[in-house]
């Protein structure tokens, strides 16, 4: 009984994210598809592609889901804003941070949009693949993504006729990594989730033209950067850090991990203020701050904040921890939403699959919050159909699910 009663209000909220969306798509017949698709994406299917899934979902053939992803008319930014808008609702809190990072889909062939032979962080070498640059967002009632831009590098970019093959429109140009990261942030800050706090890799913490976006905007940060990074007026990050007195040093955890609290050694230390940037009264503070291991205290990752005048350096370092919630969503929705299994190769399909598998993530992750609030365990089973075992005068039986 209570799993029924679990089942039926996780079929509830299912059912009002599906309609939340629906209205983005015009015709009855794509309502369905996308319906079937997203209900495909949180079953127990084995690999989320098209013939799979349309094998989930009762149809005999794929097309219709393959026309779904592929020439269908609707927009895939729109379904992505109705996300942001859930997501603010089951998630939002007043300290939620926005966390950058780009992963890897490995593919084979030279065909599907923006692959080449690149350096994946994901498999942690260079190989052909698509990247794609997200945006999470993490709470302490759980972590979503919430946008996502496919990378285009110059090779495509500069091939206007490859481009066309692919249904890139003639008007995306060439974006770095950082320049995306910058425009997800921006979708982001005008968008209805409550953001304090903005972190990433040192990938991105490097672009000081992100920081300097954020710090006009008032948005605190602490990016991860290179130990090669220049502080103003102070020289190299590592350098500066290398003279912190060992009492400077504070044992703090940022966050749970998978073997328990994630303890570190972490120095930091107030920069002086900008006079050109900051004027006679500032709100907030520049911080360097560097994490050691405790195991390794040769690796030392380095960190530069903005922070509201006040902030303890435990908040920077809760900020800084909250980087792994992407990871950790990363994971969850290849694993369960099948983030990576797609099989389509033109632009246009990337985005739809990639934004519908964000959408089943975002569900499964509000369905865990909810979980958690009511003092259930945190990992919530994923959504499953009835068992068609029935038993029935002594012998099993199958019968049709509801």
């Amino acid at each position: 009984m209570q799993d029924d009663v679990q089942l039926d209000a996780w079929s509830a909220e299912l059912e009002e994210v599906l309609v939340r969306v629906g209205h983005r798509f015009g015709r009855v017949d794509l309502r369905r598809r996308m319906r079937a698709y997203v209900h495909g994406l949180i079953g127990p299917v084995g690999r989320k592609n098209s013939w799979q899934l349309a094998e989930h979902a009762g149809h005999r053939t794929p097309s219709g889901l393959q026309h779904l992803l592929g020439r269908a008319c609707w927009d895939p930014d729109d379904v992505r804003d109705d996300l942001q808008e859930y997501v603010a609702e089951k998630l939002g809190d007043a300290a939620g941070v926005l966390v950058i990072d780009d992963t890897g889909f490995i593919k084979k062939g030279m065909v599907s949009a923006g692959v080449q032979r690149q350096y994946s962080g994901t498999a942690g070498r260079t190989e052909n693949c698509q990247i794609g640059v997200f945006a999470a967002y993490a709470s302490v009632k759980g972590r979503a993504l919430v946008d996502r831009e496919l990378y285009l590098p110059k090779s495509w970019i500069s091939d206007r006729n490859r481009c066309r093959t692919a249904r890139i429109p003639d008007e995306r140009e060439f974006a770095t990594k950082g320049d995306l990261a910058k425009a997800m942030v921006r979708r982001a800050l005008a968008s209805p989730l409550p953001i304090a706090w903005v972190t990433a890799d040192s990938a991105y913490g490097q672009e000081w033209r992100l920081r300097r976006m954020l710090e006009e905007a008032g948005v605190s940060y602490v990016l991860a950067v290179p130990k090669s990074q220049h502080v103003h007026a102070l020289g190299r990050i590592d350098f500066a850090i290398a003279q912190a007195p060992d009492d400077a040093w504070e044992r703090h955890s940022c966050g749970n991990g998978a073997k328990g609290p994630r303890i570190y050694d972490w120095a930091a230390a107030r920069l002086p203020a900008i006079d050109d940037f900051d004027g006679d009264q500032a709100t907030h503070q520049r911080w360097v701050l560097a994490r050691r291991s405790l195991a390794r205290p040769d690796e030392v990752a380095y960190y530069l904040a903005y922070a509201p005048n006040g902030t303890a350096v435990a908040e920077l370092v809760r900020v800084a921890g909250s980087r792994w919630a992407i990871e950790e969503a990363f994971q969850a929705a290849k694993n369960e939403c099948g983030l990576d299994q797609y099989e389509v190769r033109r632009y246009p399909g990337w985005y739809r699959h990639i934004t519908l598998a964000m959408l089943a993530h975002a569900f499964l992750a509000a369905m865990a919050s909810a979980a958690a609030e009511k003092g259930a365990a945190e990992t919530v089973p994923a959504l499953s159909r009835r068992s068609p075992w029935q038993k029935s005068d002594g012998s099993w039986q199958l019968a049709a699910p509801r």
